[in-house]
């Protein structure tokens, strides 16, 4: 059964229906069959419940009458609010919020050791004020199954089966491993970062909402054989390849994790060296799913966790994707949807449509980026020269008896490297 509420002074644009029925899609990412849904519109919220009393029965009415074995809130569940709730409905009933459901399902999708300890430390993040006789119990009775098939298991994947019952000490001590082991990953990806930068190929980081269809056009512009699903978080890790543009020039196109209305912070704060990925691109490609009811609502998510991360200053192309999918009548809304976002490409990652449009903007608005540069470079800097062929603009090229003169236009991040021969 699924539990929701519409908050008072809740600035969303989200109506409660939608997020419903987002949380719906989400539970059926885990194979759950939604039976019930209860809503309840709050005036104030019950800080030991969250919803009112009255609403409280009629939820655990509700379960009875239709069987449901599961109550999942919408709402993040405070550690006082789960015990509270979960008294009330017994231990035959599991109690989950959005949060525990999102973790879940990144459990299932972690494919990677970095993505394994990012969900492993946002889950015990979550647990540890939450810890009850309950958890426990239904620890055992999952019997530690975490893989797809049947729902005994949601809500306690990775750790959850056996770590619940070690004691919070224990649950503390493995927190602060789980985050030692990551600051070595970040600094790892830092590395690779310097890496390059010093061969200074551009990156473009795909970001959008969960299930827009980011790894489809990630494959269909480089490639990739990237994992593509009709589901909610089907890519978890990030992945990057190399894409040559029409003037010959290299970029790095990395596909990053969707986004999510409500995304848990714990998951934010997790999954920091993966959306340092976004914080180093030189443009981001806003991928929307032009089809979807709540387009405009997904893309102000984004934009919200992009101002959160701190990269909104970066030049942006936005592809309106899935226009294969949109009936005649649709030309009205990409045409609204052009006139919001600057920039928009209408594009079929399925298809192909568009893309080659979308490869053309992305190859200008990188070369805006370009400033105009004079060097005089001597003949044993013969990979400088190189280096501005392959990711400068050459206007003008002339060689004399001490070196090569170059007139023209280079990258923001590649022009120091000429400097020291600047004229």
């Amino acid at each position: 059964m699924l539990v929701g509420v519409e908050l008072p002074n809740q600035d969303t644009p989200w109506t409660l229906e939608d997020s419903m029925a987002e949380l719906a899609q989400l539970a059926r990412t885990v194979d759950v069959d939604v039976v019930a849904t209860l809503t309840q519109n709050l005036h104030e919220i019950n800080p030991a419940t969250l919803i009112g009393k009255g609403k409280v029965e009629e939820m655990i009415a509700l379960c009875t009458a239709s069987g449901a074995n599961i109550v999942i809130f919408d709402e993040e569940l405070s550690p006082r609010q789960q015990r509270e709730l979960e008294k009330l409905l017994g231990l035959e009933i599991k109690l989950l919020d959005r949060t525990a459901l999102i973790l879940d399902i990144f459990a299932q999708h972690a494919s990677t050791r970095e993505g394994a300890l990012q969900v492993e430390l946002a889950q015990y993040e979550y647990r540890l004020p939450r810890l009850t006789r309950q958890w426990t119990h239904l620890a055992r009775q999952a019997g530690g199954g975490g893989g797809r098939g049947g729902n005994a298991g949601v809500g306690l994947r990775g750790p959850g089966e056996t770590q619940l019952e070690v004691d919070k000490r224990e649950i503390s001590r493995r927190i602060t491993h789980l985050k030692q082991e990551l600051e070595e990953v970040r600094k790892h990806r830092q590395q690779y970062r310097q890496r390059r930068r010093q061969a200074a190929i551009p990156v473009v980081s795909l970001v959008g909402y969960t299930n827009a269809g980011k790894s489809t056009l990630l494959n269909a512009l480089t490639g990739a054989e990237v994992y593509a699903a009709n589901q909610l978080f089907a890519t978890l890790d990030p992945t990057t390849r190399r894409l040559v543009l029409p003037g010959g020039r290299e970029v790095l196109l990395t596909d990053t994790v969707g986004f999510i209305q409500k995304l848990p912070t714990d998951l934010v704060a997790a999954f920091r060296a993966t959306l340092e990925e976004v914080g180093e691109a030189d443009l981001l490609l806003h991928v929307i799913d032009i089809t979807h009811q709540n387009a405009l609502e997904q893309a102000a998510t984004v934009e919200e966790v992009l101002e959160e991360i701190g990269v909104t200053d970066k030049p942006i192309i936005t592809a309106l994707n899935k226009i294969d999918r949109l009936p005649p009548e649709g030309l009205e809304r990409t045409q609204e949807l052009r006139a919001r976002f600057p920039n928009s490409i209408p594009v079929s990652a399925l298809t192909g449509q568009g893309l080659e449009n979308l490869i053309v903007a992305i190859e200008e608005l990188l070369t805006e980026e370009f400033i105009p540069i004079k060097v005089h470079i001597p003949y044993r800097e013969g990979d400088l020269v190189a280096l501005f062929h392959q990711r400068g603009l050459i206007e003008e090229e002339k060689h004399d008896g001490t070196g090569t003169t170059l007139v023209g236009r280079l990258p923001a991040r590649v022009a120091p490297l000429f400097a020291r021969y600047r004229r």
